[in-house]
């Protein structure tokens, strides 16, 4: 299984941004990373400057984490191809459907994100079931 660290996360996304800028081949992920990258220009600066790799971007200081929020929408992009959890792109496409895609991935984020921290708060892995349902309830919202 894949575990990368910080560090090599944060050079993933610094370096398919460069590699665009100077016309590198990306590889296939580099290139779905990309399209992240390009919706999210605010990330940019970011991805240029040599003191991202250490920088902390503190959620009490307001600042969201472009590494952390551009690896969320990677791990959402491959459940959304496979179906996994099973339903979630259906669900993506009924949200997609009252906004767009890149709102609907940001609902599932925030599903994805509650998990995850409830996941890491008790010390158990990740629910799905509790994944899916929370995307199932936003789905139903009106």
């Amino acid at each position: 299984m894949f575990n990368p660290s910080r560090d090599q996360v944060r050079q993933f996304f610094i370096d398919a941004w460069n590699k665009h800028k100077t016309q590198q081949i990306l590889s296939p992920l580099e290139a779905i990373a990309l399209d992240w990258i390009e919706q999210h220009p605010e990330y940019h600066d970011a991805l240029e400057r040599p003191d991202s790799m250490a920088r902390e971007f503190n959620v009490e200081e307001g600042k969201t984490n472009p590494f952390l929020h551009l690896s969320m929408h990677l791990a959402i992009a491959e459940q959304l191809s496979i179906d996994h959890p099973r339903g979630i792109r259906d669900a993506f496409d009924k949200l997609a459907s009252r906004t767009n895609q890149h709102e609907a991935t940001h609902e599932i984020m925030e599903c994805l994100g509650t998990v995850v921290w409830e996941s890491q708060r008790l010390g158990k892995a990740l629910d799905s079931d509790a994944y899916i349902e929370l995307i199932r309830q936003r789905v139903s919202r009106d």
